[in-house]
């Protein structure tokens, strides 16, 4: 029926030999070490035989504690794929000096920080927000879980078959060579014919689709799902910013996905929305991705900003210094993040006008974010302050992001934009505030949550020695990048002539390297920790003597949570709660009904994996079969009526008597 051209390209669409990049003796050692690697891990998980326990457990579980810590695995695994491009690049630019070209070929080396950008926003940052969300609003109202719980799986799962995707293009193919952003024309068919702007498309409209049904399901949940009393203004600050930047994420991913599907037309069907050409604006993508993209910034630093409330207010032994106005500057904050997307391209050419507009909106966020601070800093006036490690990388994130913080606000000036723009004065300040604040935060989220989690603290020593190797080496990476952009030095430039530079970029490489130690350290805490569980058990329920909700279960919570609704009288509510002297009721336990697991939601991610790599590589049968069987799998399950169970009665009172006895010194 086919020629053997005809008929090899049916199978296998653009996909040849070729494709696999074997002549690139970097990604040669990168594939040859992460077989070993993954052999490793698959050959330990079958001899321990743990295959059994971590489908029945964990991927199928629709706990919202579980889901949540494996969107922060997922995040950590990442990291080290985002933080090991992050050295590349930096390497690259210290030795490319006085005619030497270094050792990556400015095609691979574009890759390298499309990619470096991608997987930190959408594959590091995203699930760690995220999976911190998921732990613990559910927890903080009273919930015993989120309103969807099946969704819940599902939206893990497709975050992860998007990481999957970005993953495969560093084996098969290549990554788009056009920036984090992927601006037309650079990314249009015409000039990247390749398969690297379709893998950006692919991974991120999968992960997308996850984004969005969490948002939805999260927003439900504190809408709907809170304990009785527990009105608007009573909720825990971190549970505000958790609404509101849900609320974000509703309002914007659609815009995202809606903007990559125009893109795909383009590069597929022919369309001009964004060419010269045809009637198309490429300056048209510019501001539909960034009416996305500046909510997106929001998006990952509200959750951070909930998490120090709730550090500080713990670690100073005193309330929240002005509730009100926290809560009311992040919704203020929440809409004004969309009023300012334009500031991004002020140098394009729009207008006195329209920059004059942005400019100012941008500085008046600046308000809100400035009140949160000093709130921080009354909470901390005159309080027991405690340095534990969540108390430390709150106090290194209050120093680095004000920083950022001023950079940001020279660069909402449209005048002084136009010297910066472009330049690396940007990514210093890029940096400045998604490192020192949204990682901060998130590292400060772990080491404060993970009792409540896992039932022990974090070990004290090496949670201290990744902190000082994250501050000191933030401070030697990214300094020399202010200093090189007032130069006038631009961004994604491989190789430089002018020597006087290079002591700037050495420095800078050298700060990523005590970065790296502050990772290692990282991951030797969670290591020593597990090793060391029982020495750092918490036998109180409550390690840090928190304020909320959720320090009034167990620690690990059994998996309904709460075997009675808390009643709520104050935001403040497990102090409250313990100053009225609260005691746990030891009858009156009934059968608690939960949902059951399901393999529905990773068999949904697989299917998705398969559709995104046919429509990659042009496999139309791969992605028409795929896509089918999604529907089928989707429909499959509208009909599984057997989907929940019931926890007897005396298992309840079981648990509970465990919990009372380990929650009897708190009151």
């Amino acid at each position: 029926m086919f020629s053997n051209p005809d008929l090899y390209k049916f199978i296998f669409g653009r996909l040849t030999l070729e494709s696999i990049p074997y002549h690139e003796p970097i990604l040669v050692v990168t594939f040859i070490g992460v077989a070993i690697g993954g052999i490793a891990v698959l050959g330990l998980l079958t001899y321990f035989r743990l295959w059994g326990y971590l489908w029945t457990e964990w991927f199928t579980s629709i706990d919202h504690k579980k889901i949540g810590i494996m969107y922060v695995v997922l995040a950590l695994i990442m990291l080290l794929r985002g933080f090991s491009d992050a050295l590349l690049m930096r390497l690259q630019q210290a030795i490319a000096f006085n005619g030497s070209e270094g050792y990556l070929p400015p095609h691979h080396y574009d890759q390298i920080f499309t990619a470096h950008g991608v997987i930190m926003i959408f594959f590091v940052a995203m699930p760690f927000v995220t999976g911190l969300m998921n732990l613990v609003v559910p927890l903080q109202i009273g919930a015993r879980d989120v309103s969807f719980p099946f969704l819940n799986n599902f939206s893990f799962w497709m975050t992860t078959a998007g990481a999957i995707v970005i993953m495969i293009s560093l084996f098969i193919g290549e990554f788009a060579k056009t920036g984090w952003l992927a601006y037309p024309p650079l990314s249009g068919i015409a000039y990247s014919p390749d398969v690297g702007v379709d893998y950006y498309i692919w991974g991120l409209q999968v992960a997308g689709i996850g984004t969005t049904l969490s948002g939805i399901n999260l927003i439900a949940t504190i809408v709907k799902m809170r304990a009785p009393g527990m009105t608007f203004m009573k909720m825990p600050v971190f549970t505000w910013t958790s609404l509101c930047t849900n609320i974000l994420i509703v309002a914007s991913f659609p815009i995202l996905t809606a903007t990559l599907a125009l893109l795909t037309l383009d590069r597929y069907a022919g369309t001009n929305f964004f060419t010269n050409d045809l009637g198309g604006n490429p300056m048209m993508y510019v501001n539909l991705i960034w009416i996305w993209g500046h909510p997106e910034v929001y998006i990952l630093i509200l959750p951070a900003f909930g998490v120090f409330s709730e550090v500080v207010a713990t670690f100073c032994g005193k309330r929240l210094f002005g509730y009100a106005s926290m809560v009311y500057a992040t919704c203020v904050i929440m809409i004004l993040s969309y009023l300012v997307w334009l500031h991004h391209f002020f140098t394009m050419g729009s207008g006195a006008s329209v920059n004059s507009f942005f400019g100012i909106t941008t500085m008046i966020i600046s308000i809100p974010t400035g009140a949160k601070l000093f709130n921080w800093l009354f909470t901390m006036y005159h309080g027991r302050i405690r340095y534990e490690v969540p108390m430390l990388w709150t106090v290194g994130f209050m120093v680095t992001f004000t920083i950022g913080g001023m950079t940001g606000v020279m660069l909402a000036i449209p005048p002084a934009d136009f010297v910066l723009h472009n330049s690396l004065f940007l990514i210093a300040h890029f940096h400045n505030v998604i490192i020192g604040g949204v990682l901060f935060g998130m590292f400060a989220g772990v080491n404060y949550w993970f009792p409540k989690a896992f039932g022990f603290k974090l070990d004290p020593f090496w949670g201290k020695m990744s902190f000082w190797f994250w501050q000191i080496g933030f401070w030697f990476a990214f300094m020399p990048l202010y200093i090189l952009g007032l130069m006038g030095v631009t961004r994604r430039v491989s190789q430089f002539d002018d020597p006087s530079l290079q002591i700037w970029f050495i420095i800078a490489a050298f700060g990523a390297g005590l970065i790296a130690i502050g990772i290692a350290c990282f991951l030797i805490q969670l290591a020593v920790s597990f090793m060391k569980r029982e020495e750092l058990r918490d036998h109180t329920g409550d390690p840090w003597n928190g304020r909320t909700l959720e320090w009034s279960t167990s620690s690990p919570p059994p998996a309904y949570n709460f075997a009675f609704t808390p009643i709520v009288y104050d935001h403040d509510a497990w102090w409250d709660m313990k100053n009225r002297g609260y005691k746990r009721p030891t009858e009156g336990f009934i059968p608690i009904h939960m949902p059951k697991n399901t393999g529905t939601g990773i068999i949904l991610g697989v299917l998705s994996i398969g559709f995104a790599f046919g429509m990659i590589w042009y496999i139309w049968w791969l992605a028409a079969i795929t896509f089918v069987a999604m529907l089928v799998v989707t429909i499959g399950h509208t009909f599984n009526y057997k989907r929940d169970y019931h926890i007897p009665a005396e298992e309840v009172v079981k648990t509970e008597n465990e919990r009372t006895k380990q929650l009897a010194g708190q009151v």
